[in-house]
């Protein structure tokens, strides 16, 4: 414990003050960014009194009941607070009480065995306990005795007739039919967070304008055909700006014209939604209202005052005059979720026993409806990103807000709770995009430098519990994104707690080998590439290469031409252990000869270890183009890629009928 009071309270709120970089050396964290952290946690410190009244917050903190305390079902229950008589109304409806034993001063309940969200009364204080199953849903519970596998899909590259040029709810239902009949287990897709419809230019599935609210623009609807959709719908990319404006226009027509019955039916919908619903249809009708008066209006924290804070009269004001716009973004909202659901009960109905497999994005665009709505439980002027490596020796700055730890403490995990929900509503399993972020996240000040930012930690046993009981609840499985800068510890907590990481094919080597799928971590999931790295084919041609080289993204000749050595190295390292494990009976192929490759990756990452198999679409139909090229904007066409025949087809041909039939042969074989 230090004796400087700054750095007291960064060490008590979890910030830490020192960090350590790839090559082993620690570097301090400058005062200037542990005050902006700070502040972003509600902890003022730039001067004594305020230093002095953050401690003080804490420690009052510390000695009452938060508004949410986990636990694990069947073990003691820790507090911080002082023993006294306790009172717990289960979920069921049945009561404990009693006192309390005192250990060290400490509050310590009995343990209960049935997981759900009770009421603790304890001393006169209230509080929410969360009992939580001791791990996931897993693959075990959804699929006993079955070693499955799951297609991987970027859910606007999928095509069907009157789609307008991008991919839709519509269009997954039509691939999965046809998957399930090729033994998939569920499809997992790319985000579908809520972007910002009035400003389509903007379409990261990663950078949302919120993670509680649907991306309406994969509502599965027919827009009428004229020149302009014939053009959208035979293109190889996705023209989102166009296509989007395309769908919304079809969605007001489907809102003006809806029938009184369907009318009853969303306002049923919109009560049961309450709060979560309306704010963000408030949002998307004041973002439009000033964006559209002034484009340097885009961002809330721009608007005029009384509109900054959605408790604010005037934001209700505002609702009460344009009441037309702020239903038809929630009726939108409505829309997008009858989508999403009847395409997990087609899923479910094809008899996939995952079905859809949703992705959570790390965090929010600051500008959107998340940050605004749930203020309190975000970390407003910082943004997500890693510090500098080999890689970025500058560091990385997404872009992103996350939530606030101490603020999800102080509001009982109320917005970390409804993004689970709202991930897992309509699908059999999540995957959580960086999940790194449970532990701790690296933070960077609004106009800063990446590589002037600081480690904040989050309340991962919490966080990690929350996930477990809605999983459960939702009967959905988990997988966590574990790459990266790995804390020590966290993939063994991820393993206990029955979150699937991610063995990736090209990161599971030992010095130049690869090594056999056969030992790779049991409780992952196994996989032959991202949406951010090099499809199978593509990194077996030198796709990946080509585009970063002729971006400037690999230096200079030299190191271009040391790049290519070492993939020719590579290609050969990854055959001979593709052919050790009877993935591969040929010689080497050629770099072009994408579908031998394919053939032999499937059965390859088919025969791991591993309890789950994730195939990414690319590679199934062994394109050599990527998703997504990180390092780029505009310079690679970045989530527009469309996949090439409508998804009802998309399996038919005979190559890649013969490569699902190996893959799942593969995963029969023990």
């Amino acid at each position: 414990m230090t004796d400087d009071p700054l750095l007291r309270l960064a060490e008590h709120a979890g910030v830490a003050s020192r960090w350590k970089d790839v090559h082993g050396d620690w570097h301090d964290v400058a005062p200037e960014t542990l005050h902006a952290v700070l502040t972003a946690l509600g902890l003022p410190s730039r001067t004594d009194a305020d230093l002095e009244a953050s401690l003080a917050a804490i420690a009052a903190g510390s000695s009452t009941l938060p508004a949410l305390v986990t636990a694990e079902a069947g073990q003691p229950i820790s507090l911080t607070v002082a023993p006294a008589r306790f009172r717990i109304a289960l979920e069921d409806g049945s009561v404990l009480d009693g006192m309390a034993e005192d250990h060290d001063g400490r509050a310590v309940l009995p343990a209960i065995e049935m997981p759900g969200y009770h009421r603790l009364t304890l001393g006169g204080q209230e509080t929410v306990l969360a009992v939580a199953p001791r791990r996931c849903f897993t693959i075990a519970d959804a699929a006993p005795e079955e070693r499955p596998w799951v297609l991987a899909v970027q859910l606007y590259a999928l095509r069907r007739p009157g789609d307008a040029g991008l991919g839709d709810f519509g269009a997954l239902q039509d691939l999965i039919v046809p998957a399930a009949a090729h033994g998939a287990a569920g499809i997992a897709i790319s985000p579908v967070h809520a972007q910002f419809s009035a400003d389509p230019d903007r379409f990261s599935p990663y950078s949302p304008s919120s993670r509680m609210a649907l991306n309406v623009l994969h509502t599965r609807i027919d827009v009428a055909s004229d020149s302009e959709t014939q053009r959208l719908e035979a293109a190889d990319l996705v023209d989102w700006p166009v296509a989007a404006r395309k769908r919304l226009a079809a969605l007001r027509a489907m809102f003006e014209a809806a029938t009184p019955a369907m009318l009853a039916e969303f306002a049923v919908y919109r009560v049961e939604q309450g709060d979560a619903l309306e704010t963000h249809a408030r949002f998307e009708a004041l973002h439009e209202h000033h964006f559209r008066t002034d484009p340097t209006l885009w961002h809330w924290r721009s608007w005029p005052e009384q509109y900054r804070d959605p408790s604010n009269p005037a934001v209700a004001a505002f609702a009460v005059t344009y009441a037309t716009e702020v239903a038809f973004h929630a009726f939108m909202q409505w829309q997008a979720n009858r989508s999403m659901a009847s395409a997990q009960q087609a899923a479910r109905d094809a008899g996939m026993p995952v079905g859809l497999v949703a992705d959570l994005a790390v965090g929010a665009d600051s500008g959107g409806s998340h940050c605004w709505s749930r203020q309190a439980e975000t970390l407003i002027g910082l943004s997500v990103g890693a510090p500098p490596d080999l890689l970025s020796p500058q560091g990385q700055n997404w872009g992103l807000a996350a939530f606030s730890p101490r603020g999800l403490v102080l509001n009982g995990f109320g917005a970390y709770l409804e993004m689970l929900r709202n991930a897992m509503r309509h699908a059999g399993g999540v995957r959580i995009d960086h999940a790194l972020g449970l532990a701790r996240l690296w933070v960077v000040p609004d106009g800063a430098s990446a590589a002037h930012g600081a480690y904040i930690s989050f309340p991962i046993d919490d966080m990690l519990r929350l996930i477990a009981l809605e999983s459960h609840r939702h009967r959905a499985i988990v997988l966590a994104e574990d790459l990266g800068t790995i804390p020590d510890g966290f993939q063994d907590r991820l393993e206990r707690a029955a979150m699937l990481g991610m063995r990736v094919l090209w990161f599971e080597r030992h010095n130049d080998r690869f090594t056999s799928p056969r030992v790779w971590t049991q409780g992952a999931a196994a996989m032959t590439s991202t949406h951010d790295l090099p499809t199978t084919a593509g990194w077996w041609a030198g796709r990946d290469l080509e585009w970063r080289g002729r971006l400037g993204l690999l230096g200079d000749e030299a190191n271009q031409q040391h790049e290519q050595h070492l993939r020719t190295r590579d290609r050969s390292a990854l055959w001979d252990t593709m052919r050790d494990s009877g993935a591969a009976q040929s010689d080497q192929p050629a770099p072009d000869q994408s579908d031998q490759i394919a053939d032999a990756a499937a059965r390859h990452v088919g025969g791991a270890a591993c309890d789950l198999v994730v195939l990414p679409i690319e590679d199934a139909l062994a394109l050599v183009e990527q998703p997504n090229l990180p390092g780029t904007l505009d310079e690679h066409p970045n989530w527009r890629r469309r996949l090439p025949g409508p998804a009802s087809a998309l399996l038919d041909l005979p190559a890649v009928t013969a490569r699902l039939a190996g893959l799942t042969k593969a995963r029969k074989l023990r």
